[in-house]
């Protein structure tokens, strides 16, 4: 029999997006995570043809529910795959909504681009058909098993998991893998996106005292984080100075996570009487939708979030929060006069109603656009925060004359000191770490940077890399 562990980088290899690595034992193929490629150059990526025929996989585990972890799935369920899913509850139930969105996202886009690219007589990188569609996200949700925080199942001969809790958005898992029979285990952890410490709404990231091997992230692996007290005071000056010049305040932000520590946020703010009551839309259906998840699992919530919830003070029922499901609605507040804030998604700007909503603030020098997350590669995000002077949105150009601010400690991403904060509850060695999920250079530089402090074998797989663990 063959024992061999053979494992094979097929994302967040020397990049950010597209979390997928394959795992096999024996008869067995396991996918950790499925995540589509959002950086604009490595896109194309969604298309090729999967290494190993998706039938062939036993079964896909998820670390959680963000479109770079879990957004491949449908394209797999299209081309053949059939076996379970494996997550936590709420990964299960986010999910479920983020699938559905990217699918209809991928229908709209697919529609505009090919009607575009008839009109000006060209064709872009790659087909102008839907990835997946609707239908094949409806095809894919049957396959989801719930796992417990903690608790060991087995997922094909000779392999179990258990899923920890990750402190990165609500439901998100460090996945554990046991390999082996015979009493031979080998442990495997898959860090998934590693949350912080001290952060609003969730616990603390899981610690592990032993693993054989361990797939870390790096997205922040070369910096250190503003201090993430200061960051709602730097906030309320943003909304205070927007106001006063009569702009409005557009925050791009991904649906799950980063739009409920907003408001968590903008909530402290207002029972302190930092900022004024405007009126703060949630222009993001699926945000909406993912907000009453998180009221629906107030049991992952941390001591501080329960007792403001106890008190009937929840951050999702501010005052002044107004969401807004139908396009119709989203239409209307470019209408109001004066101040308002606007969360809406896409978080990297990558396609969604923030486009629109910089369409009428980007060229407006009163308005501010506030960026509080990571800006990967290639999207609409990183080009504005990087300072481009104009910017393609919706087939048009436009010129960045809107203050343009970055609030670094809304990140849900551990930076390099927390980072080396989870490896300290290792008690021996691992015998070797790949670092993943980074820019080449951040990569490289959290590897070498862990090497230095520990003493501890480091690797940065390429994308497409297969190593044999044992």
């Amino acid at each position: 029999m063959n024992d061999r562990i053979r494992l094979t980088f097929l994302g967040a290899a020397q990049n950010v997006t597209g979390s997928r690595y394959l795992l096999e034992y024996q008869n067995s193929k396991i996918l950790i995570d499925s995540g589509l490629y959002q950086e604009r150059e490595l896109r194309a990526r969604n298309w090729d043809p999967f290494p190993v025929p998706p039938e062939s996989l036993s079964a896909i585990l998820l670390t959680h529910a963000h479109v770079d972890h879990c957004g491949f799935l449908p394209k797999l369920v299209k081309d053949g795959f059939r076996g379970p899913v494996y997550c936590t509850a709420a990964t299960a139930e986010i999910a479920a909504i983020v699938l559905k969105d990217t699918g209809h996202l991928q229908e709209e886009d697919a529609a505009f681009k090919s009607q575009r690219h008839s009109k000006e007589g060209r064709q872009g990188p790659y087909p102008a058909v839907p990835l997946y569609t609707q239908a094949d996200v409806e095809a894919t949700l049957p396959l989801f098993n719930t796992a417990e925080y903690g608790k060991r199942i087995a997922i094909a001969d000779g392999l179990e998991a258990s899923f920890h809790d990750a402190g990165h958005i609500l439901g998100s898992s460090h996945v554990r893998l046991y390999v082996g029979g015979n009493g031979q285990k080998h442990t495997i952890v898959f860090s998934g996106d590693i949350g912080r410490w001290d952060r609003p709404i969730l616990n603390d990231p899981t610690l592990f005292e032993e693993a054989d091997f361990i797939l870390m992230e790096s997205t922040y692996g070369d910096r250190l984080h503003e201090d993430s007290a200061d960051q709602p005071a730097k906030l309320a000056d943003i909304i205070n100075a927007t106001r006063k010049a009569g702009g409005n305040v557009v925050i791009p932000s991904f649906a799950v996570e980063r739009a409920q520590e907003i408001l968590y946020h903008l909530n402290s703010l207002l029972l302190a009487d930092h900022i004024p009551h405007l009126l703060i839309f949630i222009d993001s259906p699926m945000a909406i939708s993912v907000t009453k998840i998180f009221e629906k699992h107030a049991e992952l919530f941390d001591p501080d979030m329960k007792r403001l919830v106890a008190a009937d003070r929840s951050p999702f029922h501010l005052s002044g929060l107004k969401l807004t499901p139908s396009a119709d609605d989203s239409k209307m507040i470019n209408h109001i006069q004066g101040t308002v804030i606007v969360i809406a998604g896409s978080g990297m700007c990558t396609g969604g109603r923030i486009k629109h909503h910089l369409v009428n603030n980007i060229a407006r020098s009163q308005s501010t656009v506030v960026f509080v997350g990571y800006q990967a590669v290639g999207t609409l995000g990183r080009q504005i925060v990087d300072g481009a002077k104009k910017v393609r949105i919706l087939g048009g150009e436009y010129r960045v004359k809107a203050r343009i601010e970055r609030l670094y400690g809304f990140s849900a991403h551990a930076d390099q000191s927390e980072l080396m904060r989870w490896l300290s509850g290792l008690k021996s060695a691992p015998r070797r770490i790949f670092i993943t999920h980074g820019e080449p250079d951040v990569a490289r530089h959290f590897a070498d940077f862990v090497h230095e402090k520990k003493g501890w074998a480091t690797h940065v797989p390429s994308y497409g890399e297969a190593v044999e663990l044992l």
